[in-house]
């Protein structure tokens, strides 16, 4: 039972494993342009094939068309010599009967290979459409992958952010800042108090001392002005 468990925890695994693989678009893409490097690549290499069958089938053509005519022209040597009396007649005839048997021949050859060389032109033409047509597709997408790497980037910047903008806790913010009101409130509080506590820490002396140093003052003040009067006659 426990290895049934295992097992399935294991699918459920490479399950998971395999959406988020799903999910990253640029894995994707670049995935995607591998597999299309290797058809351009198996493409490539089947244009390549085609045309030198369509090299060989055109060399053919040409042998059995230049064939062709070499036997025309033994077989009209042949007539020639019977005429001017170098050779048997009938077996002039026999050997011209052969050659031009053989021009035939080369001529069907020639025929073949032409119509070879036609079906090679035609797959040339296709292949070569599908190799653009890939080459194409690969500027496309790599140009894409490009847009969706920057905006992958900021797409997760921007998420980041936003994740901690939303992480942030603004009641805390608020108990902090009334916290350090009160902190400021319990200072102030607290230099009132030592300051009352100073002055209730004077003894009695330094009391009768100042009142009589503000006795002394107030009674030289008034003796000035009871003086300054009496000069001006004001009294």
């Amino acid at each position: 039972m426990n290895v049934f468990k295992r097992m399935f925890k294991m699918g459920q695994a490479e399950a998971h494993s395999a959406l988020d693989q799903l999910e990253n678009p640029i894995k994707l893409t670049e995935q995607g342009i591998r597999d299309l490097k290797k058809d351009l690549d198996e493409s490539l290499k089947a244009l390549a094939e085609v045309k030198a069958m369509a090299i060989r089938s055109k060399n053919d053509l040409q042998t059995s068309k230049s064939k062709a005519k070499d036997y025309e022209n033994k077989a009209m040597l042949l007539l020639k010599k019977a005429q001017n009396g170098d050779i048997d007649a009938s077996e002039a005839d026999r050997l011209a009967s052969e050659a031009l048997v053989k021009k035939e021949e080369e001529l069907e050859h020639a025929t073949r290979s032409q119509e070879e060389v036609n079906r090679f032109e035609t797959n040339i033409g296709q292949l070569d459409q599908n190799v653009k047509k890939i080459r194409a597709t690969i500027s496309k997408y790599e140009n894409e992958l490009k847009t969706l790497k920057a905006r992958v980037k900021v797409s997760q910047a921007t998420k980041k952010l936003n994740k901690q903008m939303a992480q942030i806790d603004s009641s805390s913010t608020v108990t902090m800042l009334e916290r350090m009101k009160d902190k400021v409130a319990q200072d102030e509080a607290l230099a009132q108090s030592y300051g009352e506590i100073a002055n209730e820490s004077k003894s009695i002396d330094d009391e009768i001392d100042k009142a009589l140093e503000g006795g002394e003052s107030q009674a030289k003040a008034a003796d000035s002005l009871a003086a300054l009067k009496n000069k001006l006659g004001m009294e």
